[in-house]
């Protein structure tokens, strides 16, 4: 099975080594388009995202792993002109079945630093595209590749691996959409203009939410976070006005007192006439006095509850990701199943071929013996002749095709093609890529 991975990670190298190999993607269009310059490969796609960088490749016809290794590994660092010795290091390789199992792994998030997340799929797919545009895509990594993607998809269908929520911001919408079944048309008001209050109001409008209130002490901070939702900037000293008019409050100042008291809340309440709000305070030390928790229908988490909900969603994935591993493990042994009795095609069939010869050979040498032969009687020696070359077949098949137990041994068909002394030359037996082909 003639495939490699060389690349670095989050795993194995730090974020300064990983961004000096991270690429745009007009860069890494012409970085896969180049694959075809390395000698010892055939067929190569480029992988690039801010946790790793990694070359899927085919390599040459008789081409020895560890050569292609070693120019996968030279290709990376001409790329940006980096030391090889110095990469090496944060590097590593994959080959064989091992190279099967990394790529099912990475599509289906079981490598990501957040297992689960969904983004790499589309990213793995991203990188077949560039391998069909670019023409670096062939037959052997076409079928693999598509083959992980159907172990991605079954892996999201089989398990919850995706479905708990693993950061503060995506924990917010969880408990939101709790809290009021749904949150298409919610309104949202933010006070203050940080990241984390920014990331998880972009969690909140794609899964439904509207009209995005940002209030911030930099007016022209609120302006330009309230701009990348289509909201509306508010001064901070007004938030308490729109308090009574939106759903969800994410407050991340840094106020070192509370900015909005049990009185306050109380009024909002009456305000709002007991309609629910939800506010998520992410600020430390605290923008909420915790005291507003006890109003009915005022719904108040701070950074440490929300903390225990991802911590509940992290043990959940763990235990979501060993189901997934297993899928993973059973889709490596029936590709690599497959693998060997597609491999051993051209030998099986030199092997029919030949003894059904022999067979045939045999009954016109001896047909001057057997005298003037009915139609029937003619029938029943074919079938006779069939049926013992058929039986002198199945064993060797049989093991050709790998189905005996135990790990697979490549040797067993050149064995076999040496007893039998057969003249059979391995074909591709893939489908051909298309060149128009992409992944949606």
């Amino acid at each position: 099975m003639s495939f490699v991975i060389v690349g670095l990670s989050h795993r194995t190298a730090p974020v300064e080594v990983r961004e000096k190999l991270s690429f745009t993607r007009a860069e890494l269009a012409e970085i896969t388009g180049a694959i075809a310059t390395v000698a010892e490969i055939e067929e190569g796609v480029v992988l690039s995202t801010c946790n790793r960088t990694e070359v899927l490749a085919s390599p040459r016809g008789e081409v020895r792993t560890e050569a292609a290794i070693h120019r996968l590994r030279d290709f990376l660092s001409r790329t940006r002109s980096l030391d090889p010795a110095g990469l090496d290091r944060y590097l590593y390789a994959h080959h064989g079945i091992d190279a099967v199992r990394h790529l099912f792994r990475v599509a289906s998030s079981l490598d990501s630093m957040v297992v689960g997340e969904p983004q790499i799929l589309g990213q793995v797919k991203e990188a077949y595209n560039l391998g069909v545009q670019a023409g670096s895509l062939g037959p052997r990594l076409d079928a693999l590749m598509q083959r992980a993607f159907s172990v991605a998809k079954r892996v999201r269908a089989s398990t919850q691996i995706s479905r708990n929520p693993v950061s503060i911001s995506y924990a917010a919408v969880e408990l939101a959409g709790k809290i009021f079944g749904t949150l298409s048309g919610r309104s949202v008001m933010l006070i203050g203009a940080g990241k984390m209050a920014g990331l998880a109001a972009r969690h909140l409008v794609e899964a439904g939410a509207r009209h995005v209130f940002v209030a911030s002490r930099a007016f022209h901070h609120a302006q330009e976070l309230a701009a990348k939702f289509n909201g509306v900037p508010i001064p901070i000293d007004r938030f308490r006005e729109y308090a009574s008019r939106v759903d969800i409050i994410i407050s991340s100042t840094t106020a070192q007192h509370f900015i909005l008291e049990h009185d306050d809340a109380q009024r909002m309440m009456r305000e709002r006439r007991g309609r629910a709000i939800f506010i998520i305070d992410i600020s430390v030390p605290r923008d909420i006095d915790p005291e507003c928790n006890k109003l009915d229908n005022l719904y108040l988490y701070d950074i440490d509850a929300l903390q225990g909900v991802v911590d509940a969603g992290l043990q959940e994935r763990r235990r979501e990701a060993a189901l997934a591993e297993a899928i993973v493990e059973e889709e490596v042994a029936r590709y690599h199943a497959r693998g060997r009795a597609r491999d051993a095609a051209p030998a099986i069939v030199a092997l029919r071929e030949k003894l059904h010869g022999v067979a045939e050979a045999e009954l016109q040498r001896f047909r001057g013996r057997l005298g003037p032969l009915s139609e029937k009687q003619e029938a029943t020696v074919r079938d006779l002749m069939s049926s013992l070359v058929n039986k002198i077949l199945h064993g060797p098949t049989r093991e050709m095709k790998g189905a005996g137990e135990g790990p697979p041994d490549g040797r067993v068909v050149e064995i076999v093609s040496r007893i039998f002394d057969l003249d059979a030359r391995e074909e591709p037996h893939d489908t051909q890529a298309d060149p128009k082909r992409s992944v949606p």
